[in-house]
């Protein structure tokens, strides 16, 4: 068949298309607000250069680029370790039936109405913690499925409230040991064990709260919130890293972009 007959298009190819898109979709989510975006970026670009050499008969040029694809592979692999295991980690916590079906976490594909998370009151209550030197540490879950880490706690039901909260980490509660996981304005787990980052450099004011909010966000795509028991600080992590702001309303906004 000859490279400029477009039009021959089958209803393989529509699925083909459609699958490659959503595999794209999740591959800049998974980079996106990283480093490895303008990567990402750029792959996409040599691509597509390829792809039009080749068409164009360009052979000196496709050939240039040609190695370059078959080679490059290695070095994207060391490249985008992080999100390849982020990847995988999604791919490897769904099943498909169920809650944890693969097309339930693909958002614009669901039909169901869902339950916002209730931001707000999760923010306030980290403020209040913050105010009485009350540690705590709550994990937001987005497209990764975190019920393996459920098992380590004490699974729950319970709506997002700040009073409940607040009473989970209240000292004195059974509770407020370890962390917290949310999925759509749903506690759905206590006293959860994280894993814990000790590779990356954390100034030592931070303490192991902290290096698991690392460990959960650099693993997975969650979101973290810490309330420092020391010092009543409130921090956000997301991918591994600590994301600035500067009041509880900034906070809030950056927190419902990206549960978007």
């Amino acid at each position: 068949m000859d490279k400029f007959e477009f039009w021959d298009f089958s209803i393989i190819d529509f699925i083909d298309v459609f699958l490659v898109a959503i595999l794209l979709y999740y591959i800049y989510k998974l980079v996106k607000g990283t480093v490895a975006i303008k990567i990402f970026i750029g792959i996409i670009i040599v691509y597509l250069v390829w792809k039009v050499t080749d068409l164009l008969d360009m052979q000196m040029l496709h050939n240039i680029f040609d190695g370059f694809m078959k080679v490059g592979i290695i070095a994207l692999i060391v490249v985008f370790q992080p999100e390849i295991r982020k990847f995988l980690l999604m791919v490897g916590s769904t099943n498909l039936s169920g809650k944890g079906k693969i097309f339930s976490k693909m958002k614009f594909l669901r039909s169901e109405i869902e339950t916002e998370t209730n931001i707000d009151a999760i923010v306030s209550a980290c403020y209040k913690m913050g105010s009485t030197r009350t540690g705590a540490l709550i994990v937001l879950e987005r497209n990764n499925n975190l019920d393996f880490l459920v098992n380590t706690g004490d699974e729950m039901n319970i709506n997002v409230t700040q009073p409940i909260i607040e009473s989970i980490f209240f000292k004195n509660s059974p509770l407020h040991d370890g962390a917290i996981i949310i999925e759509n304005n749903i506690v759905k787990a206590t006293r959860v064990i994280l894993p814990v980052n000790n590779e990356k450099s954390i100034p030592s004011r931070f303490g192991l709260r902290h290096r698991a909010a690392v460990g959960i966000t650099e693993k997975t795509d969650a979101l973290a919130l810490v309330v420092s028991e020391e010092t009543g600080q409130v921090s956000y992590l997301k991918n591994g890293e600590f994301v600035m702001f500067e009041t509880a309303e900034d906070l809030i906004q950056l927190i419902k972009k990206d549960l978007v």
